[in-house]
């Protein structure tokens, strides 16, 4: 049978949970290992490129098919358009997984009547998906990166979830796995929590 939720409340704030690493688990050497194959280039030079160009798909400045072919391009290498269709599955598959007790905390503060949204720093193609997948439900609001034309750090797409939610910085509970992310929201008053594992989220939440 499946586990019923323990509600778990959170009063007067929003908890906003980034996605990547935190609610997805992170892609596996696998998962790497599998890209890399379909980009049939090696390992060594390929994750350089790759993150190069990231920011701009995340804040939504270049399409997909854009970002793919300026990583061709700086491994010096040509992507035709079914390769880089295969490469964005592959990609797409890494990132889009979930870490099971991170969902079920999710599961457990719906219960309990707390308001949840979702800030990821992720391009268009992740919009959808999000959007559409089952644990969207539990979510007041999805903000996607590249929609809001933000990325994090910048202190502004904190500014812009808050104003969209209708709080304050100081009412809002930000949730992200790495610490400039973190840094930049509690600059603004907010109450951050590093991620690190899904037992001491739990235990952060609890406190609140």
């Amino acid at each position: 049978m499946p586990n019923s939720p323990s509600p778990l409340t959170v009063s007067d704030r929003v908890i906003v949970f980034d996605y990547g690493e935190v609610i997805s688990r992170s892609p596996s050497e696998r998962d790497r290992a599998d890209i890399v194959a379909v980009a049939r280039v090696p390992d060594a030079v390929f994750w350089g490129p790759y993150w190069r160009h990231r920011e701009g798909l995340d804040q939504g400045t270049i399409g997909i098919r854009e970002y793919w072919q300026l990583v061709a391009s700086d491994l010096g290498v040509e992507f035709s358009e079914s390769r880089i269709q295969e490469i964005w599955v592959a990609d797409f598959s890494g990132w889009i997984s979930i870490e099971p007790a991170v969902f079920d905390i999710i599961s457990d503060l719906s219960a309990g009547g707390s308001r949840i949204a979702l800030l990821s720093n992720a391009g268009f193609d992740f919009s959808s998906p999000l959007r559409s997948s089952p644990i969207s439900r539990f979510f007041e609001r999805v903000f996607v990166s590249a929609e809001l034309g933000l990325v994090k750090p910048d202190p502004q797409i904190y500014l812009e979830v808050a104003r969209e939610l209708g709080i304050t910085p100081a009412e809002m509970v930000f949730i992200d796995n790495k610490q400039e992310n973190v840094d930049a929201a509690v600059a603004l008053g907010v109450t951050g929590h590093l991620f690190t594992s899904a037992r001491l989220l739990r235990s952060f939440l609890e406190t609140l």
